[in-house]
């Protein structure tokens, strides 16, 4: 997606989890716009919950399936979860609901039940299987996968133990969300259409919602309850303002072009295939296929219709710098940078890279702020540290250069390769420094 890149895992390095997260990493991706909205939803459910939003975090992950989950401080959200959900209110009704498990510190019990490696097991087993968000009434189809993740744990004893447990938190988490939704002023329709979809997934895949190991409440009680608490605790038949629903579909376009094409944008748009979310998947798709002019072309037109419109003018930087046309590229995202409210640290990052790809000596050092300052931010970015390594080594910084490719590999789940980056950093490095301390750390931290 435009300014992002497809990583094997975007999670800090944590000791207890890196043997894990070796052999199973998330397919997690970057994307400013995306990540602006998903975020701008959070914000106020956040607040409602009495959550500090310091330090957490929303995650996009590569995935087709309609899924959300919580792990730590980091909401993670399947790009499929965005596509399958036509209103902004029914991704908000998401969130909310795992803003429940949050804040009623879900997680937290369930670590306790299990060490970190089994539930970095059980999560990416839901993930895999596509466990929905909202409590996933899929039945009884994916959870033998789930009962394999913590088998080891003891046995069926354990797996009744924990799934009886979960079914609890997830009624939990749903009258949660209804409290999140009324407080903030917004319907909670949207988080009952959710289980809807869940209901039409669950009937079309033939599953028992009544399955001894279905470890959430069957899907027609839960309607029937958060569809009640809905209408009596929430202005039910309040719809999204119409500018929000554009940058939900424009977003929902940009996924379907970048996942499934431009036959997919057109499936998605049939209804409306001059509307501007049409055009931006067009244009986006037109730019994939190869035909990057033709995008470009597309890009112009919808940079002219909506000029102030930060991601237009992003999508267009993005394929400048396909073209190779680095400078104009910078001045594309820095337009982007100053139209955007958000004060995306991932999309100052691309300015950065741009002025890196324009080839210009004298844009070397501006570069290295600008992605240093970037980074600060957002150290998330594994490909922000690639292009500094690249930056610094044409600078003639090699020491520094090396440790930044060690910070990329670290970032992208590779802790082995970090470590041989590292080490070769500090034979470079003066000994003592803030680089080669950073990379002693890297060195040090244990992760087996």
């Amino acid at each position: 997606m435009a300014g992002c890149v497809a990583l094997t895992s975007a999670l800090p390095a944590s000791p207890a989890l890196a043997d894990a997260r070796d052999k199973r990493s998330l397919p997690v991706v970057r994307d400013a716009e995306i990540e602006t909205l998903v975020s701008g939803y959070a914000r106020p459910l956040l607040k409602a919950a009495g959550l500090s939003q310091r330090g957490i975090q929303t995650v996009l992950i590569n995935s087709p399936d309609f899924n959300a989950f919580v792990l730590g401080r980091r909401i993670f959200v399947n790009t499929g979860a965005i596509t399958a959900t036509e209103t902004p209110n029914e991704l908000i009704g998401i969130l909310a609901h795992e803003i429940g498990h949050l804040a009623g510190g879900h997680q937290d019990r369930l670590s306790q039940k299990l060490d970190d490696a089994k539930v970095l097991t059980l999560v990416t087993a839901l993930l895999g299987v596509g466990v929905a968000a909202t409590g996933a009434a899929t039945g009884a189809k994916g959870l033998p996968g789930v009962g394999v993740g913590i088998a080891s744990a003891g046995g069926s004893a354990v797996q009744r133990s924990l799934l009886s447990y979960m079914r609890g938190e997830e009624t939990v988490a749903d009258r949660a969300a209804i409290t999140y939704l009324s407080r903030t002023g917004q319907s909670g329709r949207g988080l009952v259409e959710t289980l809807r979809i869940l209901q039409r997934q669950s009937a079309y895949s033939g599953v028992n919602g009544r399955s001894y190991l279905s470890s959430h409440p069957a899907p027609m009680d839960r309607i029937a309850s958060i569809e009640d608490a809905a209408r009596r605790s929430t202005p039910y038949d309040r719809d999204d303002p119409p500018a929000l629903v554009e940058r939900h579909n424009l977003a929902r376009a940009k996924i379907a072009a970048y996942t499934d094409g431009m036959d997919a944008v057109r499936r998605m748009f049939a209804k409306a295939p001059g509307s501007l979310p049409a055009l931006y998947g067009d244009a986006i798709a037109t730019f994939l296929d190869g035909s990057v002019n033709s995008g470009l072309q597309k890009m112009d037109r919808l940079v002219a219709a909506r000029p102030k419109n930060p991601w237009f003018h992003e999508m267009r930087g993005e394929m400048l710098l396909e073209l190779g046309r680095g400078r104009e590229a910078a001045s594309a995202f820095r337009t982007a940078v100053h139209l955007d409210r958000s004060n995306s640290a991932l999309l100052r990052a691309e300015v950065g890279q741009a002025l890196i790809v324009g080839g210009n000596p004298a844009d070397l050092k501006p570069a290295v702020q600008m992605l240093q300052a970037s980074l600060q931010r957002d150290p998330l970015n594994a490909e922000g540290y690639r292009y500094l390594a690249m930056a610094y080594g044409r600078l003639g910084d090699i020491g520094r250069a090396e440790l930044a490719t060690a910070e990329s590999r670290w970032t992208a789940g590779s802790f082995t390769e970090a470590k041989v980056f590292a080490a070769r950093a500090q034979q470079r490095l003066q000994p003592g420094s803030p680089p080669w301390r950073r990379a002693q750390d890297i060195l040090t931290t244990k992760t087996r």
